[in-house]
């Protein structure tokens, strides 16, 4: 077994992993940076999915690395991909053209992104980045976490990691348990946390879905039909309780919204029906000047492919297994109906033409390389974040909360999608928040920091807390806060609960381009009646 010391230990290469490596690497401390996966970069990369982000994102809201990193990704396509002069032009190039979101791009060249980002701490020797292995045991003593046994899935082998501050940026909050850290998982009960919409009784197993995004693209005559999906069959008829329609259907309904239904179309045509092609459309032919792609990218990530039939954060391996493969048979079963059944114009059925791009994500079955989560593990935190921090229904008057503490700004609305024993789902309107330091401070572990979606949000308001920019957020600021704890030879706790130790820390943050608090402008902005 190889055995390995280091100051701070990044297990997990999300995006908050990757942004507290840097950071803590930035801060001159030795880094032990782990994934999972052969990618590194979480949502953006091994998940297909490309940033959701709030309005204001080109001005304000986020950290000055973040925007390094959007603009770093639009000088990827104009330095190395024959665009438009139009699409050269552009200070606000969306390379895929996508509604979602203002920067759709496709998940390799997020990862050249990141990689570049973290190339000068990896060749100089102070970022040390372990693929394919994953936490099994951790060794806590005095309420802190001293050693993490790992195991290599391609050598086939253990290595034990020793350190003196360790990030868990793993998607499902993975070193929690391992640590006995005390953590929530699920819906809290109303009673619990006070919140509106919160459920009347607790669930630990009733999450939000995840999903297995694919790519896709579209090459006209073309016929790239797959072969048929196991569970096909299954996936087309089925009729998930308090829905409306079967999953593989353009008319999604869920009776939880007030008995409303949204119907869809694929491409844009003269409805106003929302067009799902380009909803995640990674790369848009438009913008090409030379003929390289044969037809537009897109990343199939929809609510057809929500699967909200089991959660696979605290169940046994065979479950987690069986629901993993079930997800999976969902995404290939939505494609197939799609090249095969999906109603198009002139009463014609399927649209063969779409081609599976297993070379977007390099895997054999074409799927992302993990499924794209959506909820972890939670920290109990030394404050946790409810509904009313963040919602404009309880904030109308006061508008955005302000934290002494704060760590960082994000926004976006509290969105859930379908849960899977209660079947809800969310959409709840809020104002921009900050990031309290006592959020991504545990009550009792000294030396751990979450650095993902495992700090201290509620089932709720988890929902907006996970987005890419906050995460990006969260992640840098538990890179700075295990260096400085280490510098200042304190826990996490001892920091959150000194004033003058909060300041100096927010200086530091400050010093790096982490914005604190939203300007004025944003504030008055936001109270503006009918504003939001």
């Amino acid at each position: 077994m190889k055995n390995s010391n280091t100051d701070v230990l990044v297990v997990g290469g999300s995006i908050g992993g990757c942004l507290a490596a840097y950071s803590a690497a930035k801060q001159k401390k030795k880094v032990i940076l782990t994934e999972e996966t052969d990618w590194i970069g979480g949502q953006l990369t091994s998940q297909g999915v490309p940033p959701d982000e709030h309005q204001w994102i080109e001005q304000t809201g986020c950290t000055a690395t973040y925007r390094q990193f959007r603009e770093q990704i639009r000088s990827y396509y104009r330095d190395h991909y024959p665009l438009t002069e139009e699409a050269m032009q552009d200070p606000l190039l969306n390379p895929g053209e996508a509604w979602v979101s203002r920067l759709s791009h496709e998940p390799k060249v997020a990862l050249k992104v990141l990689e570049n980002m973290l190339a000068p701490y990896i060749n100089s020797g102070r970022i040390i980045l372990l693929k394919g292995i994953k936490p099994v045991k951790a060794v806590v003593v005095d309420d802190k976490v001293r050693e993490i046994k790992f195991f290599d899935s391609t050598k086939k082998e253990h290595r034990l990691v020793s350190f003196k501050a360790v990030v868990d940026a793993t998607e499902c909050g993975d070193v929690l348990p391992l640590a006995n850290v005390e953590y929530v998982l699920g819906a809290e009960g109303r009673e619990d946390t006070g919140e509106t919409h919160a459920s009347l009784e607790k669930d630990s197993q009733d999450m939000q879905s995840f999903t297995y995004v694919f790519a896709v693209d579209f090459v006209k005559n073309g016929h790239f039909i797959i072969e048929k999906p196991e569970d096909y069959d299954y996936w087309k008829t089925y009729i998930p309780p308090q829905h409306f329609n079967s999953l593989l259907n353009w008319h999604v309904g869920h009776q939880n919204d007030a008995g409303s239904v949204n119907t869809f179309t694929l491409f844009p045509d003269s409805s106003d029906n929302p067009a799902l092609f380009t909803y995640r459309r990674a790369f848009s032919t438009a913008l090409q000047q030379e003929k390289i792609y044969e037809g537009d990218v897109s990343l199939i990530n929809w609510p057809q492919n929500d699967y909200f039939f089991g959660s696979i954060i605290d169940v046994s391996p065979e479950v987690r297994e069986k629901h993993i493969h079930e997800a999976k048979q969902l995404s290939l079963s939505l494609l197939y109906w799609l090249q095969t059944e999906a109603p198009r114009d002139n009463d014609q059925k399927g649209y063969p033409e779409l081609r599976l791009r297993k070379d977007v994500f390099d895997t054999e079955d074409g799927l992302a390389k993990y499924p794209y989560i959506r909820e972890s593990r939670r920290i109990r935190a030394m404050y946790t974040i409810k509904e009313a921090d963040v919602s404009i229904e309880d904030r109308k008057e006061a508008g955005i909360k302000e934290y002494q503490d704060s760590v960082g700004v994000g926004s976006y609305h509290l969105d859930l999608h379908t849960t899977v024993n209660s079947k809800t789902s969310m959409y709840i309107p809020t104002y921009p928040y900050e990031i309290p330091l006592r959020a991504i401070v545990p009550v009792r572990i000294r030396n751990l920091i979450p650095g993902c979606k495992n700090i201290g949000t509620t089932h709720i308001t988890n929902g907006c807390y996970r987005l890419h920019p906050t995460e990006w957020n969260v992640g840098e600021a538990a890179g700075c806060l295990a260096s400085f704890m280490i510098d200042q030879n304190k826990s996490v706790q001892e920091i959150a609960a000194d004033n003058d130790l909060v300041y100096d820390f927010q200086v530091l943050l400050t010093n790096e381009g982490i914005q604190l608090h939203w300007p004025d402008d944003i504030k008055k902005e936001v109270l503006t009646p009918n504003r939001l």
